[in-house]
């Protein structure tokens, strides 16, 4: 590839972090969710919600990468969408950033104000306020509230993705799929034929 060659697919480094930091959100939510259906003097509420604030904080130290990642040459979309689409999709990645970053913030201060400790694999963080239970209590309301934002925000990135694929027949996902899945899907429509490939 030449230094004017337009790339077709993201860097390597921006696909990895894309689809890490999903499997660590699908941990977020998932530790959050078991502890509220465990009961209330269950043992394992504790380290799920330690997990929890672990994914948590790991999602807020890979955004910053993700950003300077972000400074790479990106694939356009082909074919180009519709001016509000694209407008539409920077807020949305707009929102999804700055949720990645309040979120686990909020939950790094809510834990401070609580007196709690924040341990970070194998560090514990240190504590950028002072202990405050009114504050604390303010600080989950907003962390929860962000939380719950999340599900829809990524909801709504999801569903644009198979829009984009399914419906509009751009390369929208396809750019920030694996290699590797793209070409075993390849070999695997090759090997079923024109025939089978149209099959709903």
């Amino acid at each position: 590839m030449t230094s004017h060659s337009v790339p077709q697919r993201y860097a390597a480094l921006s696909i990895t972090l894309h689809w890490l930091m999903l499997a660590l959100f699908v941990g977020v939510y998932g530790c959050i969710e078991l502890k509220g259906w465990l009961p209330r003097q269950h043992p394992l509420k504790g380290p799920l919600l330690g997990t929890h604030a672990l994914f948590g904080l790991a999602i807020f130290t890979l955004v910053w990468v993700r950003l300077l990642s972000r400074l790479q040459k990106r694939p356009p979309i082909s074919p180009r969408p519709p001016a509000w689409q694209t407008a539409l999709a920077h807020l949305t990645h707009l929102s999804l950033y700055a949720l990645m970053i309040l979120t686990p913030l909020l939950g790094w201060l809510m834990l401070s104000a609580a007196g709690k400790p924040i341990p970070y694999f194998a560090f514990t963080l240190p504590s950028p306020i002072a202990i405050d239970p009114d504050m604390a209590k303010q600080l989950k309301y907003w962390h929860e509230w962000l939380g719950t934002a999340g599900y829809w925000l990524i909801g709504l990135h999801a569903c644009a993705g198979v829009f984009h694929h399914y419906w509009m027949r751009d390369n929208t996902l396809t750019r920030m799929l694996p290699e590797r899945f793209l070409t075993w899907r390849q070999a695997t429509e090759s090997r079923q034929g024109p025939a089978n490939r149209h099959q709903p």
